[in-house]
């Protein structure tokens, strides 16, 4: 037999008390993203474990969703001779 606690869990009515905090972060993350890059990146994620991601992995695809939000100002500075 269940305890009491656990008991009241296995009927159907049963809704676990979320805060609105952790309401918001699962609506985000259930909507696909505006952001193409933004996609790309949890598609990417899904294959490469975090522990095979270099330093560095998290700027680079900030930059690239912020370049596609931003078009053109793009936050590396300026523009160099080798920049195509």
């Amino acid at each position: 037999m269940l305890p009491p606690r656990l008991a009241r869990r296995q009927t159907t009515g049963y809704q676990p008390i979320m805060s609105e905090d952790i309401r918001h972060i699962l609506d985000r993350l259930r909507r696909p993203p505006d952001n193409p890059v933004a996609r790309a990146r949890r598609m990417v994620e899904a294959y490469v474990p975090e522990h095979r991601r270099g330093p560095g992995w998290d700027r680079h695809w900030r930059e690239l969703e912020a370049y596609v939000e931003l078009p053109g100002r793009w936050i590396g500075g300026e523009k160099s001779e080798d920049d195509v």
